[in-house]
């Protein structure tokens, strides 16, 4: 290069240095242009792999929205299937109703228009008598003229002693066939008031069928395995005396497999200890001071149970506005029975057909049901508080405010005070169509039980006794006294004295032990 610009001269250095200088610059000038070009279509290739990707993103979204579309409209048509049928079962239950009403209404057109038969044949028959009515009277009168002329002729009387004579005559034959008449409308006021008596109380009767009564003394309870028998009978059995003491039960361990008896005449405290032993064999904690505390629980948990169930059998009645006081005494009333039937049971089949009675005579049913579900609330405490139970409720139910016709009901369903309102012979009317009917009451049980309350009774009575328990189908009555107030030496007296009391005063198969238990306990906490 440097001999050839030695013999190129300055000139042409210059002029290669040109042509050099222009080829490079074409040269970057092509590189850049190719380098923009492999730029530019990466670039384009990156784009379009954006613009597929944007594609591909877009056509998830599109599938996953058509997706959740469809999910939605499945959903939807679920919901429209369901409420749907809803609907439909609303409207079958409807059209029963209307269908139960349009068989009422056919019923009571039907009695009206036999009413209303009945109506006319009686206007029929007045019309008629009082055709025949005139007709006498006219017969009548030309008789007493003919008469008056008669005796006028006979008689040397005064035309005003003939009057006289004439209208005492009158007055005679008139008063007879006035009090004829009067028996005759009264006979039959009388039949037309027996007939439909009869006819609403079958009615009634007939629009309200419940079940015969069926009751027991005792309850079974399955225990695991008779190795159980034993810890619950316990060291020389103070597990089973600690458990009869706390519910006043006799609880009876036998040969029998796999259970064991609980027996007693009070079925709350029956089922208190049921649920009481159930939760025991549970436990598998069965001791003297274990057995206190789930008795005590039990007992609340059956108050709340007797509540629940006053307020089911004020819901089943459609009574309202009841305080929780009053449907714990209803709830009570399910543990009571009268004559083998459940109270509780016979007092919301008197609301009901006190109920039907009252709509037959066009009065307000709800009043009358009303009456009839509370007209026994005093069973529930009549073991308390003396007097009759109509008494007891009447003095009850004033502290929550009842009507005047409600406590009328209630203190007059026997009779026992003059009804000042049409609801109180309803309800002593359908109390009397519920004890009456076939398989309603069964005596022997209720007289058993009152037996076994005079004798728990008697020896409640005595002096320091804390409780007293009627067991062994009331061949036993154990009686629990206060250990503060009564002595050792004190124990037998009062023993002695409740046997005597109970010889005196009941009559009774065999004979009954009196069993008076005396327990002193101590308690400390060691800390």
């Amino acid at each position: 290069m440097d001999i050839l610009a030695i013999e190129m001269g300055p000139t042409t250095v210059v002029g290669a240095l040109f042509v050099g200088l222009f080829l490079g610059g074409s040269l970057v000038a092509i590189v850049h242009q190719m380098i923009s070009r492999t730029r530019a279509k990466t670039f384009k290739e990156d784009l379009q792999r954006q613009i597929d990707g944007a594609k591909k993103e877009a056509e998830n979204i599109v599938k996953s929205a058509q997706i959740d579309a469809a999910a939605e409209a499945i959903k939807k048509k679920e919901e429209l299937t369901a409420e749907a049928n809803k609907t439909r079962v609303e409207l079958h239950e409807t059209e029963m109703r209307l269908s139960k009403r349009e068989d009422a209404l056919d019923r009571q057109t039907e009695a009206v228009q036999q009413r209303e038969k009945a109506a006319k044949q009686q206007e029929q028959e007045a019309e008629r008598r009082q055709h025949n009515i005139d007709l006498k009277d006219k017969q009548l009168s030309t008789l007493l003229a003919q008469q008056k002329n008669q005796l006028l002729k006979i008689t040397a009387m005064d035309i005003g002693e003939a009057r006289e004579l004439l209208l005492k005559r009158l007055e005679d034959e008139c008063e007879h066939e006035m009090s004829s008449l009067i028996q005759r409308k009264v006979e039959e006021a009388t039949e037309a008031s027996d007939e439909k008596s009869r006819e609403i109380i079958s009615t009634a009767i007939q629009r309200y069928a419940a079940e015969q009564t069926c009751e027991a003394t005792v309850s079974t309870v399955e225990i695991p395995n008779d190795d159980m028998k034993g810890r619950i009978i316990g060291r020389e059995g103070r597990n089973i005396r600690a458990f009869e003491k706390a519910t006043g039960v006799d609880v009876i361990v036998d040969d029998t497999p796999g259970m064991i008896v609980v027996s007693g005449f009070s079925p709350v405290r029956r089922e208190v200890a049921r649920l009481s032993m159930e939760r025991l064999i549970q436990d598998g904690r069965i001791h003297p001071s274990r057995i206190e505390e789930l008795v005590a629980q039990t007992r609340k948990d059956v108050n709340n149970k007797v509540l629940q169930i006053g307020k089911d059998a004020a819901v089943e009645t459609n009574v309202r506005g009841l305080n929780n006081k009053v449907l714990s005494m209803l709830g009570a009333l399910s543990y009571r029975t009268s004559y083998g039937q459940n109270v509780l049971r016979h007092s919301v089949e008197v609301a009901f057909l006190a109920q039907v009675m009252s709509d037959e005579l066009g009065l307000d049913g709800s009043i009358a049901r009303r009456a009839g579900l509370l007209h026994d609330i005093g069973k529930a405490i009549d073991h308390e508080v003396e007097g009759s139970h109509p008494v007891i409720g009447v003095n009850y139910l004033k502290r929550f405010n009842e009507s005047a016709i409600i406590l009328n009901a209630v203190a007059g369903h026997h009779g026992d005070i003059p009804a000042d309102n049409p609801y109180t012979p309803l309800v002593a009317a359908a109390d009397a169509i519920s004890a009456s009917r076939p398989g309603a009451r069964r005596e022997t049980l209720e007289r058993y039980i009152k037996r076994l309350e005079q004798l728990e009774e008697i020896a409640g009575g005595f002096k320091g006794v804390e409780n007293a328990y009627a067991i062994q189908a009331g061949r036993e009555i154990r009686v629990i006294v206060n250990a503060g107030e009564v002595n050792d030496e004190a124990v037998m007296k009062i023993a002695r004295d409740i046997a005597n009391k109970i010889q005196d005063e009941m009559t009774y198969p065999g004979e009954i032990q009196v069993t008076l238990l005396r327990e002193v306990r101590c308690i400390e906490y060691a800390k």
